[in-house]
């Protein structure tokens, strides 16, 4: 099953973690120098919360933005 959020379809992307040493040049240094580049996941923050879905409840996984947002209807 994908990290995937059931109703916006927002999902983990990969992306890089940059590792650096030294000082900034404007602090008076000689620059940064990139030391490492390493793959990571950005991973979506989902819930697993019951919502009214075609008049059932059902639970669902869910980005908390979605919830914030109202875009499902939670049972009374």
């Amino acid at each position: 099953m994908p990290r995937e959020c059931e109703y916006c379809g927002k999902r983990s992307v990969v992306g890089q973690k940059i590792t650096r040493r030294g000082m900034a040049k404007k602090k008076g240094g000689v620059g940064k120098k990139t030391t490492g580049i390493t793959k990571r996941l950005f991973k979506p923050n989902l819930q697993r919360v019951r919502a009214v879905v075609g008049g059932k409840t059902v639970r669902v996984r869910i980005c908390t933005g979605c919830i914030k947002a109202g875009r499902i209807v939670k049972p009374a």
